[in-house]
């Protein structure tokens, strides 16, 4: 296990490096001159409009964003930003001095485009709640997707059956960025029912509140993003877990327990249910880079200020630095969420080895 660990690894190295490669070349690419944008001089004003001033901020703010060093240069010094090195002072005048490189201790992303604010800090101030709110769709959706898969593989045909798999198929149908807007307009709008409030993570006036009356206040809001978050994810992980458990409960061993006199719990939490797990690892694993990335639409709908929210926001204003931090992170945490699926795949099924067999 260790020795398939540390090949894994290894193996990340390269990839990240393509995906920096091709996270750096995508924004490089991009239509647009967010120096000019900065300065309020659009590109269809052309270049006999800027004024000299234009012309001094726009040239600073090049030197600032690194924008004035060649490509290669410029990947560089933003690399270096991501493993905690600070390569400002690596490239001066012409001259390269990789031994100028100072280690910093924590990542960097660089500045944002849209405020000059370290992307960084930025992103530890959205990251919370969208960690907060995905590990909490991800446990009340397992908790409801897998006994709900698990009866109606074993009660199938009968009514309740029919009944859920229609109703789970017809909520896994339903688009997000509907439902929460009909969600919206109907449970949290004084003109129809205000159940629920319209956005937002606290009332205006919880700051006076005790730390009950603020946790309360903060899963009120809440409520209504989470169901709307959660509804298809269960949907489709119940589907999921019932073909898996129908698939696992025709094996030979399965109808061996029960030939040995198992009683019908003991053959399906046991012996069925361990085996058809598998498929419901792989969809964890898929859903690692969300808890990071978040929800863009249910971010946007329910003003949730979530890194959804802030990815659509720099994707809108072509904050570059920030679109590029957030895909790297993803694809890293793709990579991540992969490596626990496997150990996760031997944890549930032991037959499952990453190791070579000796004959």
């Amino acid at each position: 296990m260790w020795v398939y660990l540390s090949k894994r690894v290894l193996l990340f190295l390269p990839t990240l490096f393509i995906i920096t490669v091709i996270s750096f070349a995508v924004s490089r690419l991009a239509p647009g001159d967010p120096v000019a944008s900065k300065v309020g001089v659009g590109a269809e004003g052309g270049m006999g409009t800027r004024s000299t001033i234009n012309e001094k901020t726009i040239k600073l703010i090049r030197e600032q964003w690194h924008l004035d060093k060649p490509i290669w240069q410029q990947y560089v010094i933003w690399t270096g930003g991501l493993l905690c090195f600070d390569m400002q002072k690596v490239f001066i005048a012409g001259n390269t001095n990789f031994g100028a490189a100072r280690f910093t201790g924590r990542p960097d992303f660089g500045r944002s485009f849209l405020d000059n604010r370290p992307i960084f800090d930025k992103m530890l101030e959205r990251v919370p709640v969208t960690l907060t709110m995905n590990l909490i769709a991800i446990i009340v959706a397992y908790m409801i997707a897998i006994p709900l898969g698990v009866y109606s593989s074993t009660h199938p045909g009968t009514t309740a059956d029919k009944l859920s798999s229609f109703s789970l198929f017809a909520l896994y149908s339903l688009p997000h960025f509907w439902i929460g807007t009909l969600a919206v307009t109907f449970l949290a709008n004084p003109e129809f029912i205000a159940w629920f409030p319209s956005g937002g993570l606290r009332s205006q006036a919880a700051a006076g509140w005790s730390f009950w009356q603020r946790s309360a206040d903060y899963m009120w809001h809440l409520t209504l993003p989470m169901i709307v978050y959660v509804y298809a994810d269960f949907a489709f992980i119940s589907r999921q877990m019932r073909s898996s458990m129908l698939e696992v409960i025709r094996q030979d061993y399965v109808r061996t327990a029960r030939a040995k006199g198992l009683s019908e719990r003991k053959v399906v939490y046991k012996h069925a249910l361990r085996n058809a797990l598998i498929p419901l690892i792989t969809i964890v694993a898929a859903l690692v880079p969300n808890l990071i990335g978040g929800s863009v639409i249910i971010e946007t709908i329910f003003s949730i200020p979530g890194m959804g929210e802030l990815s659509y926001k720099a994707l809108i204003s072509r904050d570059y630095p920030m679109i590029m931090a957030v895909f790297t992170i993803s694809a890293m945490l793709t990579l991540v969420g992969m490596l626990i699926s496997d150990l996760l795949y031997s944890i549930a099924d032991p037959r499952i080895s990453f190791e070579k067999k000796t004959s």
